[in-house]
């Protein structure tokens, strides 16, 4: 994973509330992501929150979600006026996330689909080429969960375990053949 250090918190400390963005088209596993993060982090019990916004179109179309996690109740909203964190999974729609990023917020790019170079220069960067990542695990279509496993990696918001667990349990029934290859995924998302 290539990283371009600018300023800023990359870990959280466990305390006060952590925010995320994240920002794809669907058909990329925006929202099984963003469910996967905020059950995991209500197992580990800590507070979270999550808002989910996508458009009625099955592949294509806009696909974004909010988690915030905390480790005592939550006074933020999961709809961030701003945020301290972003996982961007494609270029399309992400500029009104880039946009309410604080400065110093940590952003995880899919590159090549998201161009660090056109991203403020104000904000923690850090890309994985999700595609070819799943392809090596033989898992292309959890692309999210390579994302999801990379980011946790570095922000450290659960335990990867729990993760797996997570996902695991919001498969429903008939996807339910995909559990090995999404594991596959997150966990070549951390090592990435």
């Amino acid at each position: 994973m290539e990283v371009l250090e600018v300023a800023g918190p990359v870990a959280w400390d466990g305390t006060g509330e952590w925010e995320v963005v994240v920002s794809g088209i669907g058909g990329q596993g925006i929202q099984l992501l963003a469910k996967t993060l905020a059950e995991a982090a209500t197992r580990e019990g800590r507070h979270a929150m999550l808002a989910a916004d996508y458009g009625g179109e099955m592949r294509g179309g806009p696909s974004k979600a909010s988690v915030v996690v905390g480790s005592a109740p939550l006074r933020a909203l999961p709809i961030l006026p701003s945020a301290g964190s972003a996982i961007l999974a494609h270029h399309r729609f992400s500029e009104h996330v880039v946009e309410r990023l604080r400065p110093g917020a940590f952003v995880l790019a899919n590159a090549p689909l998201v161009d660090p170079a056109h991203l403020r220069g104000d904000l923690t960067v850090a890309t994985v080429d999700a595609k070819t990542v799943a392809q090596s695990v033989n898992a292309p279509n959890a692309l999210g969960l390579v994302l999801l496993g990379a980011y946790n990696a570095r922000a450290r918001i659960v335990a990867p375990q729990e993760l797996e667990d997570a996902m695991t349990r919001l498969l429903p029934p008939y996807r339910r053949q995909h559990a090995e290859a999404n594991v596959r995924a997150l966990r070549a998302g951390a090592a990435a």
